[in-house]
């Protein structure tokens, strides 16, 4: 398939001499002559690479750069800034927008063709990497489905476990994790029975030593993934406890994962306040104190408790807090 390439260039002699080059490289090639008009060409067609000279009227190239990649739907399609070779400046704040890469006026040939090759090569492995995590995703989901009373699970994982995340003040790359993580901590499932899966009543030994593979599962079906290598010890461990009684390595304290204590923390809130086939939802207050007596018998990290009771009583009160009681019942 042909990539898409969207030029941006006030000087109608420039566009024509880059639209022409790529155009006879099999590339679909639209234009567009000022800022605003980039942005909205932009979202209308998709494009694979953008080109965007800097100096243009209404929106200068930079700005358009720095809002396409402050967007996280389009923060990975590469953009290329067309500048004089001496505007240092320009280059500067090209790098602070997060463009991709610079073309130098005026553009030679042979350096536009293997600039343009080299970043949609990259645009077609993040694409890939991109559908892979999609299926990922929808295999997760498509587990919570099979049970009613999980609805809305992932997503409400994946947001807490994200926002208590940012209130420890890990690292943005653990954060972006812990979201991931919400949504296919329990892909593992997927090997387990409906028969023990949904069973309405307490699991035998034996099932539930087949449930307690499911972490395992998850982590092989996800280790392939290398965007994914921060989740992957999150999925494993997140059924461990502090006191050495959790699985499926009996990992014990500060052994166990920040991050896997941070989901597990969550997880247990969820499973808590939400009503299964063999028992009630409990209040916040009630699940909370449930878990202060668990806590209190060695199995979660009381500093990461800690913070999520802050968290919660934050939130008392505010919409987001009632939309979050209204989805667990």
């Amino acid at each position: 398939m042909p990539a898409t390439i969207l030029i941006a260039d006030d000087h109608e002699s420039s566009l024509a001499g880059l639209e022409g080059l790529l155009s006879l490289e099999g590339h679909k090639v639209v234009t567009a002559m000022d800022g605003e008009m980039a942005l909205t060409e932009f979202f209308r067609v998709q494009p694979d690479l953008l080109l965007l000279d800097v100096d243009m009227p209404k929106l200068r190239g930079t700005e358009v750069c720095r809002r396409i990649k402050s967007n996280p739907e389009t923060l990975l399609v590469p953009v290329v800034l067309i500048t004089a070779l001496t505007a240092t400046q320009d280059r500067i704040a090209g790098i602070e927008a997060g463009a991709d890469d610079f073309l130098n006026k005026p553009v030679k040939r042979e350096q536009l063709i293997a600039r343009v090759r080299s970043l949609l090569r990259l645009k077609a492995f993040t694409d890939e990497l991109e559908r892979a995590e999609a299926v990922i995703f929808a295999l997760a989901r498509s587990i919570e489905g099979k049970d009613p009373y999980t609805q809305g699970h992932c997503e409400r994982l994946a947001d807490y476990s994200a926002r208590l995340g940012e209130h420890l003040r890990l690292p943005a790359e653990e954060i972006k994790a812990l979201r991931r993580a919400g949504i296919v901590h329990d892909i593992g499932k997927v090997a387990v029975p409906d028969s023990i899966l949904l069973k309405p009543s307490r699991l035998t030994r034996s099932e539930q030593m087949i449930l307690r593979l499911h972490p395992l599962v998850g982590e092989r079906i996800c280790a392939s993934l290398k965007s994914f290598q921060l989740v992957l010890p999150i999925i494993r461990h997140h059924h461990e406890k502090m006191d050495g009684s959790g699985y499926p390595d009996r990992l014990r304290g500060k052994q166990i994962p920040l991050a896997a204590r941070v989901l597990q923390i969550v997880d247990v809130y969820d499973a808590l306040s939400t009503q299964r086939p063999y028992k009630p939802a409990l209040s916040a207050a009630a699940a909370l104190d449930v878990m202060k007596n668990e806590v209190k018998k060695g199995w979660w990290d009381p500093e990461v408790f800690a913070a999520f009771e802050e968290l919660m009583r934050a939130d008392e009160g505010e919409p987001r807090a009632k939309a979050l009681a209204a989805a667990v019942g």
